[in-house]
């Protein structure tokens, strides 16, 4: 299926005569805008079937990340541009109607931004050749203030070709309100709380120290905020923390890349916290199926081949299906779900999208 034959089924998705059954979600889709993509897609999609009918798409440039606000109405995106021009767009979002409404936008003073994330005071962005992290903070219209300050990462990590400038690549909110944020070339995750008064941040020392050469990448939580797992884009490997009051404890090193290209990608835990996915890149692209044992360890239990490089991807938050941004070969490739098992199936309704890097649910 390719995005016009979707929007000739939109009218019916959103009518308002047939209307919206429960099991439908609104979906976002960032891309490179290199080849001719617009950059933000808009979809319906079914949480029962898998089916996705496109609704309409905004112009950004290169939207390669981005991230709903709390309540859905807002998205930040980034636009990932190695110059003085990146910057992090607002944009306003209608759950209803699946429709994009441009706010504002504001350097990030940082080249390549790839990651950003919010809590609703401010928006963070990790800017990868820029080596640094930015901070906005959000107006109440859900516009974007400029960036106050930068803090900057490291370089020193053993892989010479990778690791030999400042490269940062992720920045989040931890459960207790501490900023994690990954730094890809120092091989550390920093840990950084906001000062609201001041409009700062302010450094609470290294959360982690990684295996040097690891080139530390995503990062995320357990539901129960217990647990914290993080992609080595490098190493190709997950390591399991335990976390507390910004501070994480390696309980577990497991390898996601059998094929050591140097491409771990994206990693995510299943609403019910039983299963990780994670991506990898470069050689053997696909996903890595973990289980999640009772003290928040992983056992390897199945590994899933997808299109070309899936550096992004998403589950839907009924935990039906997973879906895989495969920016090489111009899809969205759609899987069904095993909740038991963990296991994928590929259900062959693709979404034809130009160099598709970011997949989004509207949050529930």
């Amino acid at each position: 299926m390719n995005f016009k034959s979707i929007l000739l089924g939109a009218a019916l998705a959103v009518s308002p005569v047939f209307g919206f059954a429960d099991s439908n979600i609104k979906m976002v889709v960032g891309t490179y805008t290199d080849a001719g993509s617009q950059g933000l897609y808009s979809f319906s999609f079914d949480q029962s079937t898998g089916k996705a009918s496109g609704i309409t798409s905004l112009k950004v440039d290169n939207p390669s990340y981005f991230t709903f606000s709390k309540d859905g109405r807002n998205i930040y995106a980034v636009s990932e541009k190695n110059n003085a021009t990146a910057v992090l767009n607002s944009i306003g979002y209608d759950p209803v109607n699946g429709t994009f409404a441009f706010k504002n936008s504001q350097l990030t003073h940082g080249g390549d931004p790839c990651y950003v994330s919010t809590d609703g005071k401010i928006a963070l962005t990790a800017n990868y050749s820029g080596g640094t992290i930015s901070v906005f903070p959000i107006l109440k219209n859900g516009t974007l203030d400029k960036s106050l300050l930068q803090l900057g990462s490291v370089k020193g990590g053993p892989n010479r070709s990778r690791q030999n400038t400042p490269h940062a690549h992720c920045a989040i909110f931890a459960p207790d309100g501490y900023i994690l944020t990954t730094d890809f070339s120092g091989d550390r995750i920093l840990c950084f709380s906001y000062n609201k008064r001041d409009k700062k941040l302010e450094d609470h020392d290294i959360a982690a120290h990684v295996k040097p050469g690891s080139g530390p990448r995503h990062l995320v939580f357990s539901p129960n905020g217990r647990y914290a797992y993080l992609m080595n884009e490098l190493s190709g490997k997950v390591i399991v923390y335990s976390y507390s009051d910004g501070k994480l404890k390696e309980l577990q090193s497991i390898a996601a890349d059998n094929a050591n290209a140097h491409g771990g990608a994206d990693i995510h835990v299943s609403p019910d916290g039983m299963f990780v996915y994670t991506s990898t890149r470069l050689k053997g692209d696909g996903i890595t199926i973990f289980r999640v044992g009772n003290k928040g360890t992983l056992t390897r239990v199945g590994a899933q081949l997808t299109g070309k490089h899936p550096r992004n991807f998403a589950i839907t938050p009924n935990g039906n299906f997973l879906l895989v941004a495969c920016r090489d070969d111009n899809s969205i490739q759609v899987y069904s779900r095993d909740k038991d098992t963990g296991l994928l199936k590929n259900t062959h309704q693709d979404i034809v999208l130009s160099h598709p890097v970011c997949v989004k649910f509207y949050p529930e």
